[in-house]
């Protein structure tokens, strides 16, 4: 049996090689799962793509797809970019993984964008999970050693968003995603190289301005990470990508000039087979089409594969923001329940964001109890004045 020394100190971050484990995705983290029968959580490959990578959703409770667009729309909805109100900017994100126990795991995450006119938008990011130095063994023995290796995992995204009318904004992305988790590891029972494969984003977002309290209402669909299963060893052993539906809602309300409030509430389901005989073997687009309807427990359990994310955000002169949030999941679906806080700050064309997880049902979480960032740079778009007619 493959052991990893590092990781063994932590089950929450296991690796998913060969099948060998199982990983939940989401932004509270993955979990080895054993074969426990009674267990339902929905298991994918590179569940990194999952994790909110910006510190203003996580602070949320990682809920994004209907808020107001900033310079990290590419990743949670590729539709609100063409709305943003900058020219151009760029954002940097950086989260700890499993910070209480080890310092040498993170995930960091720099996005970029760029406003063609006042209809269109493009942006690239890239989203980078290094899990450190981890030690691969043969067999119980520490001294049966097969060497050292830095797992890391990677998706590079480009975006385009474009307005439609006055209301409706549309976009999508493109991504390659490369899995690095052993090197090319080979053994009597295992041959285990990086998987890649390519995946499609598609964005929808609506906003409607509402006269009462200055407000407005935003709504947001999103189908993320569609494409290809990915292996790790051969055409005969492939997993399914953590292919997403994001559905979410935004309301924002001005008390005066200075004082705003927003509430937002999203609900996510990965459109990857439920658990079962024969889920894992199921073709790419069949497994994402039936996994509305494939739950064994039926319509209920369908149901409790959604997770609810909860937030409210307070902005004082568009200065200052304090966020709240909160996040959901059912008991037999990974059972990942939290509070998350966060601040926000932004001056001229310098901003930061600072987000923190606490979880509310005594399971461990490889994001509790650390501090996440975001600094961005935000800037206007330099308007060419047109050239004067002289009689």
């Amino acid at each position: 049996m493959l052991i990893m020394n590092k990781l063994a100190l932590a089950l929450a971050s296991s690796l998913l090689v060969n099948g060998l484990y199982a990983q939940t995705i989401g932004s509270g983290g993955t979990s080895l799962i054993g074969q426990d029968s009674t267990n339902r959580a929905i298991t994918t490959a590179v569940p990194f793509l999952g994790i909110t990578p910006d510190s203003r959703a996580a602070a949320l409770g990682d809920a994004g797809v209907a808020t107001s667009p900033d310079a990290n729309s590419a990743y949670w909805n590729a539709a609100k970019l063409a709305r943003i109100d900058k020219g151009y900017g760029v954002s940097a994100s950086y989260t700890p993984w499993l910070g209480k126990i080890i310092n040498d795991m993170y995930i960091f995450y720099l996005s970029g964008f760029y406003k063609i006119d006042d209809r269109q938008a493009v942006a690239a990011s890239m989203k980078y999970f290094d899990l450190g130095e981890v030690q691969f063994n043969q067999g119980p023995d520490p001294a049966d050693l097969l060497g050292r290796y830095n797992p890391r995992e990677f998706a590079f995204d480009v975006t385009y968003s474009r307005v439609l009318t006055e209301r409706i904004s549309i976009g999508g992305a493109i991504r390659y995603i490369h899995s690095n988790l052993t090197g090319y590891l080979s053994t009597n029972s295992i041959d285990a190289r990086p998987g890649n494969s390519v995946a499609v984003d598609m964005g929808f977002y609506y906003t409607k301005p509402i006269v009462w309290k200055n407000s407005n209402l935003s709504l947001g669909a999103t189908i993320t990470n569609l494409g290809g299963k990915i292996s790790y060893s051969d055409a005969n052993n492939r997993d399914f990508l953590p292919t997403n539906l994001r559905l979410g809602s935004a309301y924002t309300m001005e008390l005066d000039p200075l004082n705003k409030f927003t509430f937002v509430l999203d609900f996510n389901k990965l459109m990857v087979p439920s658990p079962g005989p024969g889920s894992k073997t199921k073709p790419m687009l069949s497994g994402v089409l039936g996994s509305f309807g494939d739950a064994r427990g039926g319509f209920s359990e369908e149901l409790r594969e959604f997770t609810t994310s909860l937030g409210v955000e307070y902005w004082y002169n568009q200065t200052f923001a304090g966020r709240l949030g909160y996040f959901n999941e059912a008991k037999d679906k990974g059972n990942r329940k939290y509070l998350t806080a966060g601040v926000g700050f932004r001056y001229q064309k310098f901003g930061l964001d600072v987000a923190y997880l606490v979880p509310t049902n005594r399971r461990e979480n490889a994001l509790a109890e650390t501090l996440r960032f975001t600094l961005m740079m935000l800037f206007e778009k330099k308007v060419k004045e047109s050239d004067s007619v002289i009689d």
